[in-house]
């Protein structure tokens, strides 16, 4: 029979300190030759700790900006459809969504010519609707030469002085 040959990596209780085998003994240097390297230096840990941090501040950051800039927004307009009335006049169907239906609203609506240029702008005040969030409006634009077709150019909550009905 065979003796049977102890394993390198292990301690026995005759050797306890594993002298026999080629290990130190000294506080986990003998992982260092069976795994290849030591444990990280602590600079490397603050490192890699400072640079998580930073890397979940700018994708915070972004996700910010993302959010207000493509997020729900608290007026939004959609054009339902235009009708062009006669050689100087163009009517303007819209639908507007606040969410604060409380609060008035003023569009800028615009009449364009063929080569979309604008021949003329109005603006429109939308007032509060009471509970109705979402509202449809139909308004009329004057312009300087026959209309070829019409839309929203802008509509805000920011209603200027000289609008307010109130």
């Amino acid at each position: 029979m065979t003796e049977p040959t102890s394993d390198p990596g292990r301690t026995d209780a005759a050797d306890p300190a594993g002298a026999s085998h080629g290990e130190t003994g000294a506080g986990g240097d003998h992982y260092t030759d069976r795994y290849g390297r030591a444990p990280r230096p602590k600079r490397w840990r603050r490192l890699g700790a400072l640079l998580t941090g930073v890397v979940v501040l700018a994708g915070t950051g972004i996700a910010y900006v993302g959010w207000t800039k493509f997020g729900p927004k608290d007026i939004e307009s959609e054009q339902l459809g235009y009708s062009v009335l006669d050689d100087s006049s163009v009517e303007l169907r819209i639908r507007l969504t606040r969410s604060d239906p409380s609060v008035p609203v003023v569009c800028v609506v615009r009449a364009m010519s063929r080569d979309l240029t604008e021949i003329g702008r109005r603006e429109v005040v939308i007032a509060p609707s009471g509970a109705e969030q979402t509202v449809q409006v139909s308004t009329v634009i004057e312009a300087s030469e026959k209309p070829a077709s019409a839309a929203i150019y802008t509509c805000t909550d920011s209603v200027p002085g000289y609008l307010k009905t109130e």
